[in-house]
């Protein structure tokens, strides 16, 4: 039988990410739980189970890089690269800057840029109103990028994912949050 890492993917996020207080989110939000997905990601076991989950998802999906704004997708591209090597499929990561650097060779895009037109898997760790993703999508796509799938470590269900939707672009999410914060499997 073969391990549902998915199950453990929202078993290890219910331990390690869920946090209870008050906060006011990217968006400018506010709310009264937190999903810090970097203790997810950035952890052994989870940073293992997100790569392996995403690249599991993108059977039968042509996607030339795996890449995301910074911060919230670095760990996350790194995790399905070194998982899509290990399966044999390798997939090269890039990483976006949020703006230009002033200095060295002024990048948006860090790491591998495919080729004009080549298809890309855009990820994000939560989508809230969906402001960091498309900014994201925005900027793979002027660098030339197709972008073929956008996957969420989590939906929030805010508005983002169906702006996202509405927007054209085929996306997805492996955890989903509630109006209560619980959060249970797409």
């Amino acid at each position: 039988m073969a391990p549902d890492y998915r199950g453990r993917l929202l078993e290890y996020t219910r331990e390690h990410a869920v946090l209870r207080g008050d906060f006011t989110l990217a968006s400018g939000a506010r709310a009264a739980f937190f999903f810090d997905m970097k203790m997810v990601t950035l952890s052994a076991e989870g940073s293992y189970l997100v790569g392996k989950v995403i690249y599991d998802m993108l059977k039968g999906v042509d996607v030339a890089a795996v890449g995301g704004l910074t911060m919230g997708a670095d760990p996350i591209v790194t995790a399905v690269s070194i998982v899509s090597y290990i399966e044999g499929r390798p997939i090269p990561a890039f990483i976006e800057r949020s703006a230009v650097k002033d200095h060295g060779t002024m990048k948006m895009i860090e790491g591998y840029v495919p080729a004009k037109g080549m298809p890309v898997l855009i990820v994000e760790d939560v989508i809230t109103k969906g402001g960091a993703t498309l900014k994201a999508i925005g900027i793979a796509e002027d660098a030339g990028c197709r972008v073929a799938k956008v996957i969420a470590l989590l939906d929030r269900h805010a508005g983002g994912s169906d702006e996202v939707r509405r927007r054209g672009y085929d996306f997805s999410a492996i955890l989903h949050a509630d109006a209560e914060g619980n959060i249970k499997l797409a």
